[in-house]
């Protein structure tokens, strides 16, 4: 292999010299064609840029992580209800409410809701009470136990 052989690069290649008059045959328009917006100086189009319609990176569904699943959810029951399904001086639980059908899932735990009046004396076992039903079954004459 001969110096005078060896093969031209990139490199060495002269670079295009455009909008040098019309002799260059590069001249007026350089290259750019006539109108529109890449013959802009200063025009870029985004490669993901699909001219105006919705991008697809915004068409295709969310993936990935999601903290949804490790939220608590509470299986809730109303003061109501409880009438219908005990006697005086049962003890509720969780156990209990499961047989009966009551609740359907055991989730993160029982919540036990104000809503209603109870007739009777119960001593109700669950997870969460809110204020006005721990009231409620007090006045009753019951207990309300949080586990």
């Amino acid at each position: 292999m001969k110096l005078e052989n060896l093969p031209k690069t990139a490199e060495l290649k002269a670079s295009k010299r455009v909008g040098r008059g019309p002799g260059s045959g590069m001249g007026k328009t350089a290259t750019r064609g006539e109108n529109g917006q890449k013959s802009r100086s200063g025009a870029s189009i985004k490669p993901w840029f699909q001219g105006g319609q919705s991008p697809l990176y915004r068409r295709i569904p969310k993936r990935g992580f999601n903290n949804a699943r490790f939220t608590t959810r509470f299986a809730t029951i109303n003061l109501s209800d409880l009438n219908n399904f005990f006697k005086d001086g049962d003890v509720v639980t969780e156990e209990v409410l499961k047989e009966r059908g009551i609740i359907k899932k055991r989730l993160s735990g029982i919540k036990i809701l104000g809503n209603g009046n109870l007739e009777k004396k119960l001593t109700i076992k669950a997870n969460r009470f809110t204020t006005t039903a721990v009231s409620k079954i007090e006045e009753a004459g019951g207990k309300a136990e949080v586990i």
